[in-house]
């Protein structure tokens, strides 16, 4: 067996006596300064391990959201009826999708953006709206034009005023001018409204008569407005709203629907409406505020064509990459869009094929633990040197104060 003095002889640590040692004031002093520098270096280490560091890469973006991103929005509109709102997306590519319901919901509210009843229906999708052709001929007038009094006084006296409310600068007010004159003074022939009366096609030119579009709630142009014996208001499922024509606008389809308008009064009802208007009273036409329009999109990315960039954050653990943050960053442009059509609000998405990699570099603790080694390590050589130096420094200024040689 091995004897404990050959163990005791690989030992690089031997002990001297303590009697063989001598205690100093200078390496008393140098102890307590190399302590404190151990103590602040070490803290320092210890911050520098707790930070976290990151470094920021851009790369070709190869996220896991797949070739779509979704757009979520909340949009509020105080003078847009939700009868008029609606939400389509376009690409560069020419693809359109128009009039979104899947994913889209709608309520109303008023003007101080506060909800005014149950989330909004829109009723059945009406495909493309017909026109007429466009002629350069002459239009004969045939619609009575109105104004505030002449409107109270015929919408009380018909039994049905069908009502075209417009703006002379709206580009699809004016595609209806032809096919509107045309159907009024087709059904002007047919239903005179001397001998008949149970009918009549009028217009309101929203410039002109502000007052009157106000408060009948128009809020597109043009808006046909279906008035029977002075009212619009119409009740469904107990929602109140305004009656209107959304059909095709060509003039065999308007005659039509007119002619549908007269077979539900008959003739001699309006005699007897003629004879007495005056318990005739005004209902309040609905409220109309404005809508708020929430929901989410899916866009293509392939295009890659507001300027958005995604940024993601990873962090590095036990070897694995966590993502803790994944976001996109955007810079938005506004701009007023001028259109001859609709009023509309457009948002306009240019997709980076790059992203913004954010990666956190963790600390090695082993590195970490070997720092601090070398700092005790570091220190504690570094202020037995001083101390020997200065040790012998004393000693030699000591012999020559006493003369001694050496």
């Amino acid at each position: 067996m091995m004897s404990s003095s050959k163990i005791k002889s690989v030992d690089f640590y031997r002990k001297i006596p303590r009697d063989l040692t001598e205690a100093s004031l200078s390496g008393a002093g140098l102890s307590i300064i190399a302590a404190l520098a151990m103590m602040f270096l070490f803290g320092m280490e210890l911050n520098n391990y707790l930070a976290v560091s990151t470094t920021t890469s851009v790369i070709v973006d190869n996220s896991s959201d797949g070739d779509f991103l979704r757009i979520d929005f909340n949009m509020s509109f105080p003078a847009l009826s939700c009868e008029f709102a609606s939400v389509d997306v376009s690409d560069v590519l020419g693809t359109n999708r128009l009039n979104i319901t899947k994913t889209i919901r709608k309520f109303s509210i008023d003007h101080h953006l506060r909800p005014t009843g149950a989330e909004f229906h829109s009723g059945p999708v009406i495909h493309f709206i017909k026109h007429e052709d466009e002629v350069d001929e002459e239009t004969v007038e045939g619609a009575v034009p109105l104004n505030g009094v002449s409107f109270d006084k015929l919408s009380h006296l018909y039994p049905i005023l069908v009502v075209n409310f417009y703006a002379p600068w709206c580009y699809w007010s004016t595609r209806l001018r032809p096919s509107w004159e045309k159907t009024a003074n087709i059904i002007k022939e047919r239903y005179d409204p001397e001998s008949d009366g149970r009918i009549l096609l009028a217009k309101v030119d929203c410039t002109v008569e502000v007052d009157l579009c106000k408060r009948h709630h128009i809020q597109g142009y043009p808006s046909i407005r279906i008035f029977r014996k002075g009212s619009d208001l119409r009740e469904d499922h107990g929602h109140h709203e305004h009656e209107s024509y959304y059909g095709d606008r060509d003039t065999e389809t308007l005659v039509k629907a007119m002619e549908d308008l007269v077979a539900s009064v008959p003739r001699e009802n309006q005699v007897l409406a003629l004879e007495d208007k005056s318990n005739v009273s005004k209902r309040p036409a609905p409220l109309t505020g404005g809508c708020r329009i929430e929901g989410y999109v899916r866009v293509k990315k392939i295009e890659h064509y507001l300027q958005i960039v995604k940024t993601e954050v990873v962090t590095v653990k036990y070897s694995r990459e966590h993502t803790l943050i994944e976001e996109y960053e955007y810079t938005a442009h506004s701009s007023l869009a001028q259109t001859i059509y609709i009023p509309v609000v457009k948002f306009h998405f240019e997709l980076s094929p790059m992203q913004v990699l954010i990666t956190e570099n963790p600390k090695s603790f082993s590195h970490f633990l070997t720092n601090v080694c070398a700092i005790i390590g570091g220190v504690f050589t570094v202020a037995g040197i001083l101390d020997s130096i200065l040790h012998n420094t004393i000693r030699v200024m000591k012999k020559v104060e006493l003369g001694k040689n050496f």
